[in-house]
């Protein structure tokens, strides 16, 4: 895997996100009450809605728009037969969340 620093947990409020752009899109980052860390895609599936703007609880995350949840270690939506987001592995080093930017090259080829 080759790893990519994309910025300090401290960037990322707790029970939050921010946004980190790639050749691929832009991505959000989220961090839990519990301080993990998780990187999914940004857009919901179901109307395009900000996740990055959603409610992180737990591990997971409730769109704005249409409050459909997502569990950020698979990126399956709770409660619906449809409907997923891509997640991205991510690891945490001396307070740097870094990402794996093999899997980004991978996903934006399919």
């Amino acid at each position: 895997m080759s790893w990519i620093d994309i910025g300090s947990v401290d960037e990322v409020p707790l029970r939050g996100a921010r946004l980190v752009k790639t050749h691929v899109g832009c991505l959000a980052v989220f961090r839990t009450a519990e301080a993990e860390i998780f990187v999914a895609s940004n857009s919901c599936p179901h109307k395009g809605g900000p996740l990055s703007e959603g409610i992180v609880h737990g591990q997971s995350v409730t769109c704005p728009l249409h409050n459909w949840v997502f569990d950020l270690n698979t990126g399956q939506a709770q409660g619906a037969d449809e409907g997923r987001i891509t997640t991205y592995p991510v690891r945490v080093e001396e307070g740097r969340i870094l990402l794996d930017a093999d899997a980004v090259t991978r996903r934006s080829a399919a």
